[in-house]
């Protein structure tokens, strides 16, 4: 299939690798990650909540700057205008799906921020603890590509950062969102890329800074 894309020069220019790394990571909270809870337990989540916490393990071994997230109000008062029935109903401080999976989440090490709009990025302070770390490449990983991916890449890209999200650290709840989303994104803002790519990256900046 011919890209018109493509040929008005769409994802012609790589982002690259830039000196540090930090990770972001989107909403693998209960709600997503535990198939009890209505938006629970989507294998492409799944997958991206395993490979996501075998990329912790390094980072954190490395020292690479981590901060993750979930979503959660007050009431619905507080809450935006979502239109998802499962968010308004459960997207609650007191319900216990709103907690940050304890299996991905070390407390002592990860900065954890509770978001309020799709964006890790939006109104959190995220932003300024990258910048005193002096992080400029932002790997984006979480839940779901289609929105609360989407909407960290764009603003990290906004930011400025380098930013690259590897494929199978994200998730959605139907693959073809995830992938119209990812190409969309690689078209413009970000490098797509791939959990062992991107421990490699990490490896050779440990060496160069080790």
């Amino acid at each position: 299939m011919s890209d018109d894309y493509a040929r008005r020069s769409y994802g012609e220019i790589g982002v690259g690798f830039g000196r540090k790394p930090g990770i972001v990571v989107v909403d693998f909270m209960l709600a997503f990650t535990d198939p009890a809870y209505p938006l629970g337990g989507a294998p492409l989540v799944l997958r991206a909540f395993e490979n996501t916490r075998r990329l912790l393990e390094v980072a954190r071994r490395y020292d690479v700057p981590v901060a993750t997230c979930n979503t959660a109000y007050m009431n619905e008062r507080e809450m935006p205008y979502w239109k998802i029935t499962a968010v308004r109903e459960t997207f609650r401080h007191d319900h216990p799906s709103a907690a940050i999976d304890p299996r991905i989440y070390d407390p002592s090490y990860d900065l954890a921020v509770c978001k309020k709009g799709p964006s890790i990025f939006f109104q959190t302070g995220v932003a300024d603890y990258f910048a005193k770390e002096r992080v400029d490449t932002v790997i984006v990983t979480g839940c779901n590509t289609s929105g609360c991916i989407r909407a960290s890449a764009i603003d990290s890209f906004s930011h400025r950062y380098r930013t690259i999200v590897p494929e199978d650290c994200v998730g959605d709840i139907e693959e073809q969102p995830h992938r119209d989303n990812l190409r969309d994104i690689g078209r413009r803002y970000v490098d797509v890329s791939d959990l062992q790519t991107v421990l490699a990256q990490i490896e050779e900046w440990r060496k160069g800074n080790g």
